[in-house]
This record gives structure tokens, sequence and C-alpha cells, in this order.
């Protein structure tokens, strides 16, 4: 049984409206897909929080629109990159029977071999194709014994997950580096990259 959201129609979409809802803690968002119109509407930002933290990042909720119940999962979200907080919400209606295509995360586990090697994580998800009730909630990959010069590869973990991997064979998940390689890779971010703000990571919300 999935997860109730409770959720309400926004009739004003200004900015001062958006404002005030999030002082209020709630969050923004938009409704669209199966059998659905587009639908601007607002969740509680605690209420949002507890369910993902119940179903998943790709779990199925019970979204409650003003006495309408929809199946969706969380399509999309924008997050503030200083304070950490999710300011705005994209639902997707959801047909529980047939195939959709949403991101999983991927779990790295154990440890590469002890021979100085650098481990670079290059795919941090991975799009799968599977009934919205199917969906892993992460992908696995373990790095078990991995030297420099070793990889894993798409088609190296794709039987071990049931639902299907939209990527071709060869993409790299992790690869292990030697470390004056690292060193040299590093050093021509630093030279490209423009300036950053630096921010601690925000407090995970209280029940």
């Amino acid at each position: 049984m999935s997860t109730v959201l409770e959720a309400k129609k926004r009739e004003n979409d200004g900015y001062a409206n958006v404002n005030q809802l999030k002082v209020a803690g709630g969050v923004p968002g938009e409704l669209y897909g199966y059998k659905v119109e587009n639908t601007p509407l607002a969740v509680s930002s605690r209420e949002f929080y507890k369910v993902i933290r119940e179903v998943g990042r790709n779990g199925v909720i019970n979204l409650n629109l003003d006495g309408d119940k929809v199946n969706v999962i969380l399509h999309d979200y924008q997050e503030d990159p200083i304070r950490r907080e999710v300011i705005h919400l994209d639902f997707l209606a959801v047909d529980l029977d047939q195939e959709i295509e949403a991101a999983v995360l991927v779990e790295v586990t154990g440890e590469v071999s002890s021979d100085g090697g650098v481990l670079q994580h290059v795919l941090h998800e991975l799009y799968v194709l599977a009934k919205p009730n199917d969906f892993p909630e992460n992908i696995q990959v373990s790095v078990d014994n991995l030297g420099i010069g070793d990889s894993v590869t798409v088609g190296d973990i794709r039987k071990n997950v049931s639902a299907t991997i939209n990527h071709e064979d060869d993409e790299t998940i992790v690869t292990v580096i030697a470390p004056q390689q690292e060193a040299e890779e590093s050093t021509e971010e630093d030279e490209n990259a423009e300036p950053v703000l630096i921010s601690e990571e925000k407090e995970e919300n209280e029940e």
C-alpha cells in the first residue's frame, strides 16, 4: 500500500504567493502525467521529507489532492544549493501496470585493492525502465579487489538488476586510476573551475 501525501491546489503562482507558501513551511510543485491535467500544487515540507524517507526516491506516493487521490512518483525536484532545501517538486501521475523510466542512485560497496589506486565514481545514477512499484531503491556496485586500470561498466552489472537499465553496456560506472593521474586531473579541474560558494549541510528535518 502506497503512502499518502496531502496536497492542495495553488490558484495563484505569483512570486509573493510562493514566498508566502515557503514561509509557512510549504513547497510548491506541479502534477502531470497519466490521466491528469497539469496542476500547480503545494505540499508540507515536513510531510514530504517524511514520505520520501518511507517510500524512497522512486517509491509510489498516493497523492491526496484536495480529496482526489492519484498514484505518483517524484519525477524531478529543484534544490537550493546553499540551504540544501527542496524548493520545487514535480510529481508524475503513473499507471501502476505500465513501465516508465526513472533515475536510480548507484551505491558503491567494498574497497579497492591496496595498490594505491584511486576510485573514481563516474555514473552516480542509472536510468532504469520498470513498473512504478518495481524500481530498486538503489543499484549496488561492488569495487572489492579492483586495481589500477580496472573498472565496472553497465554490462558488468546488468544481470544483477531485475529492471531494464537504459544505458549502453560499455558505459563506465566506476574506475580505478593511478594517484598521479588523479592529481593531474584535479589540477586541470581547479584551473578551469569557477568560484563556488561553500555552505554547511542542512540538518535533517525533525519528525
